[in-house]
Formats: structure tokens, sequence, C-alpha cells
């Protein structure tokens, strides 16, 4: 698995900004992921930058301003945005959004991370990345999230004060009512807590409230709070079912638990508390499937793959 965060992608544009002409008069960022790379483009060349449906009506932003038309005399050269190529498919599809005006500017298309292989179908990039990988801006919209495995508190929702977290009426209103953070929109394959199994019904009214998917449930059967303290065991008690099944990520918040799973199970976990990966503790079998050892072993079983379920 390879995984980029923001800081990563600020980091890699800084590195080769040089690789980018000084003359273009427009940054054109693909909704959704190619936005935020596009507005720092925008920024470091101090250009003008807007999105492709407000590019085709006309409309640009401009620093300290809101939203202006532009003339279309002023802007001939545009740059247009993406974070990341994978298949390609997305960026043909905004090629042929934008034939109709293909005519009248000089569109170069630009991606900040390709696919080994795909490096042909832009202009410009900052870096080959291979499959498969994830990053910190879109993993909650993944289509992969089946395989994953999520804790709740510090990562779907808020953690529990001291006070609230007093096993008892203000600990059930804090199940039921916690804020939440971060909501996939993917589908979950395994929510995987240290909350207590006496409270799943509150669990699963919040879950449901917020409209979060998950295939699995596993909670901590234990029969209260002290016994929880005594057992000690929340990212064991994570790691047990991270290990057993086919997931390849779990998304932990404590950064402390997140090196303890990662290292019972040898799988890589992303921390919320600083929005890393951590995979130091990878093992041989993970790292061949995953293609970061002998790749061409990946590429041939994902052929296969693809066969059977054509067939």
């Amino acid at each position: 698995m390879y995984y980029r965060n923001i800081s990563d992608l600020n980091q890699i544009i800084l590195k080769r900004l040089n690789v980018l002409p000084r003359d273009f008069d427009l940054i054109v960022g693909i909704p959704r992921s190619g936005m935020l790379p596009a507005n720092l483009l925008a920024l470091y060349l101090n250009k003008p930058y807007t999105d492709i449906d407000s590019f085709l009506k006309g409309h640009i932003y401009k620093a300290g301003e809101r939203s202006q038309f532009f003339d279309m005399k002023e802007i001939k050269k545009v740059l247009v945005v993406d974070d990341s190529i994978a298949s390609g498919s997305a960026m043909n599809k905004s090629k042929k959004r934008l034939e109709e005006v293909a005519k009248d500017f000089d569109l170069k298309y630009c991606a900040v991370y390709v696919a080994p292989g795909k490096e042909n179908m832009v202009d410009y990039y900052f870096e080959a990345v291979p499959l498969p990988r994830y990053f910190q801006w879109n993993v909650f919209n993944h289509t992969t999230l089946e395989k994953a495995c999520f804790d709740i508190d510090g990562v779907l929702c808020v953690d529990p004060t001291e006070d609230q977290n007093d096993d008892g009426e203000k600990y059930i209103d804090f199940v039921l009512n916690a804020p939440p953070l971060y909501i996939p929109g993917a589908k979950i394959g395994t929510i995987v807590t240290s909350r207590l199994e006496k409270y799943r019904k509150e669990t699963e009214a919040w879950l449901e409230a917020h409209k979060v998917k998950y295939n699995k449930l596993v909670m901590l059967d234990l029969p209260d709070k002290e016994a929880r303290q005594r057992a000690n065991n929340h990212a064991g008690h994570k790691a047990d079912t991270y290990k057993e099944g086919q997931y390849n990520l779990f998304i932990e918040s404590s950064l402390t638990q997140a090196l303890e799973i990662n290292r019972v199970t040898k799988k890589p976990v992303l921390c919320t508390e600083n929005f890393e990966m951590i995979f130091d503790s990878q093992s041989l079998k993970y790292n061949i499937k995953s293609g970061k050892y002998f790749p061409f072993l990946r590429k041939i079983a994902l052929k296969v793959r693809d066969k059977i379920r054509s067939n």
C-alpha cells in the first residue's frame, strides 16, 4: 500500500514546481479531488483558479475576491489539474467535457500522482505512485473500505470527556448524541471498538442516525468499565479482528494503539491523530499481496481476478 497525506501533497508540489511553465493564465481543478492541488498550484504560481463547471460558465476566483467572470481575451493558456491518475478514466471524462472549448484555449493537463505507465496521459505530473494507494483527502470515500476496519471514538465521532465516560447515564447520552467526525461515504467492512457490548443498542442507533454503512460491529464483551480498565487490551482487542480477516487497513484514532495494532498484525494502520500511515512492521505475505515486493505477481493476480469476474 502507498499512502500520501496533505503534507506529502504539498511537499511534492513544492519540490517539483519547476516542471511547470510560468505562462499559464488560469488553473482549473477537476472536482472534487483536483480542487486541493489546483488551489495550491494557483497560490504558488500566483494565478487565478476555478473548477471545470465554473470554467465552462466563465467564472474564475481571484485573490481577495469571491468570484468574477473572466474576459476570454485575457485567458489563453489553461492548466487542468487532478490529484491523481489510476486507470485514467476520470481524466478522459474531463478531457471530453472540455472538448467544446478546446478550440478557444491552449489546454494542458496535469496530475500530481500517476500510476506507473500512465505518465503519457498528462502533459505534467509530479510523482509516479504505484497501486494500491490511499490519499488522506479521499480515504473516507475509497471503494475498498469494505476491506477496512474502523475505530469509533476519535474516528467516526469525538472521544468522550472524562466526565462523560462514567459507564452510566452520562455515557449513554454521549453514545446517543456524540458529534460526528469522519463519516465515510463508502461501506465499512468492520467497525471494531473498545466500547462495551452492553452499549450495542445505543451505538447501532447512532450509526444508523448518521448513515454509517458497515457489515459488522465488534464490541468488547466485558461487564463494566472497571473490567475494561483491568484488561487494558484496547489495541489487542482491535488487532484480533484485524488480523483474522481479509482486511488491508485499520483506521484508528490513538497513535499508541495504532503502533501496537501494526506491531501485532503486521498490517498498515491509518492514525487520525496525525493522519500518518503506520506500516513499519508489514509482513512478507502482506508486502507480496500489496505489490510492494514482486509487483509482477500482483499484476498477474489482478489480471486473473478481472478475467474471472468478466466470465
